[in-house]
């Protein structure tokens, strides 16, 4: 598996919604139907900051052997955060079928993340030989 595009991929998702949630608190709390409030401002940018620093993370490690025992730490927590925030976004779906639309492609792409990410944990990486 081509594990720079994997990490890239990732990265750029995470760093768009970091963005996101830095920058655009108010206008995302009034999407997702929530009260603009200080408190839910402030959470929303600090969650922006967790996926900001963790898809700069992600972008800075893009050209690290990644697979079996390399970087392992590294796969683990992406797989970790794909999988707990993939099962938390599926449980919300599935007990609020008035979600907006993009909540239930959040969803989905988070499933396909965790199940990348799964791979590539016991997925031991092939090494390049220069010939």
């Amino acid at each position: 598996m081509n594990t720079k595009f994997l990490m890239s991929a990732s990265s750029i998702f995470m760093g768009i919604i970091g963005v996101a949630m830095i920058f655009s608190p108010d206008e995302l709390a009034l999407l997702l139907g929530s009260d603009v409030n200080f408190l839910v401002q402030l959470l929303l940018s600090m969650s922006g900051a967790l996926y900001f620093g963790f898809a700069v993370l992600n972008w800075m490690a893009k050209n690290v052997l990644i697979g079996g025992i390399y970087a392992r730490p590294l796969a683990m927590g992406n797989f970790s955060h794909f999988l707990v925030g993939g099962i938390a976004l599926i449980k919300l779906c599935i007990n609020n079928f008035s979600m907006p639309t993009f909540i239930y492609l959040i969803a989905l792409v988070y499933f396909i993340f965790a199940v990348l990410f799964l791979y590539v944990i016991f997925k031991h990486p092939e090494m390049k030989t220069h010939s």
